[in-house]
């Protein structure tokens, strides 16, 4: 220990004490002056600051352009919207919300839908998608069938989603159901439209950039569209996996979901990539299938809607390279 941090002893009281434990870590941690270095942290703050500044204004300024963009899209419906709120106040609520949606869809991923000729003008049908680790492009997906077709897309939600605080009130809004069989068989005889993936959480946590359809042996929603007698309509978002990723495939997340139930596999991404959601053609009510047969028949209407338009292993590169050149509208 050095003559300074020896003589430090003989100070009195706290203030004593504490000099001297500053001098001692100073001398464990090497540095002779703890001033020189402050200093050296002041200067290093006072040359980056400007450059910090130079390149955070013109993020805020995109920031602003592309709220300003969103506003325009708000704006652009305001007539829908009035006539909305004047017919009644949920409905007006909905159209507002999925023109955020819309636009923050048109502004972040370039969002495209092909084919949305065939969903019904009225009348039911069972929409079935491929579920990515964070369906964002289904929510678009409801939003423009809110703001083109002026209806509402009842859905089916996995159970834990009902029991996050807070969100009720967004479910009861939207239609959201659980997903026992009979409520899905009701809403359909009710003429609506209902969408569901048969591979929920397991899809969204465990599948990855190859694609992989996890859907099990699931036919339930086969035997829903049985009891209903209504067409399905497959449905797939091309790169909704490169717009969001998860850490599923480690095998400890896999096995706290199937031991506990607990979806806690980390999803990370957000990324600006270009998605385009295609709508197979629907798959009429056949008396003569069985609910086994039929989910087979629907899954291989998604592998195919996979196989032709998404490029397989995806790549977040190449998807964010696609917002800049387009696709003819007849695929």
């Amino acid at each position: 220990m050095s003559n300074e941090s020896e003589s430090c002893w003989s100070g009195n009281g706290s203030v004593g004490i504490l000099n001297c434990l500053l001098l001692a870590w100073e001398d464990w941690a090497g540095m002779g002056n703890l001033e020189d270095y402050l200093s050296f942290l002041e200067y290093l703050l006072w040359v980056f600051t400007p450059l910090a500044i130079v390149f955070i204004l013109p993020f805020l300024i995109v920031i602003l352009i592309y709220l300003s963009i969103l506003f325009l899209h708000v704006y652009k419906r305001k007539n829908q919207l009035r006539e909305a709120y004047s017919n009644n106040l949920w409905d007006g609520a909905r159209k507002t919300l999925a023109t955020l949606w819309d636009g923050h869809g048109a502004i972040w991923h370039g969002y495209e839908i092909h084919g949305l000729d065939k969903i019904p003008d009225e009348g039911p049908a069972l929409i079935v998608y491929y579920h990515g680790a964070i369906p964002i492009d289904y929510y678009y997906f409801l939003a423009r069938v809110i703001i083109q077709k002026g209806r509402t897309c009842h859905s089916v939600a996995d159970h834990f989603l009902f029991k996050v605080p807070g969100i009720k009130l967004l479910l009861e809004v939207f239609s959201v159901i659980h997903g026992p069989q009979e409520e899905c068989v009701k809403a359909l005889r009710s003429g609506h439209l209902l969408g569901i993936a048969p591979g929920g959480v397991r899809e969204a946590l465990f599948s990855d950039e190859i694609y992989p359809l996890v859907w099990g042996k699931r036919k339930g929603f086969a035997q829903v569209a049985i009891d209903s007698k209504v067409p399905i309509i497959p449905m797939f978002t091309q790169n909704v996996r490169e717009g969001f990723r998860s850490l599923g495939t480690l095998k400890f997340f896999r096995w706290v979901y199937e031991r506990f139930r607990l979806p806690i596999a980390p999803v990370y991404g957000g990324f600006p990539v270009k998605f385009r959601t295609y709508l197979g053609d629907p798959i009429p009510y056949d008396p003569k299938l069985t609910a086994a047969e039929l989910a087979e028949k629907v899954q291989a209407a998604v592998q195919a809607l996979i196989d032709r338009h998404q490029k397989i292993p995806g790549n977040i590169l190449r998807a964010l390279l696609e917002r800049f050149h387009t696709r003819p509208k007849t695929e």
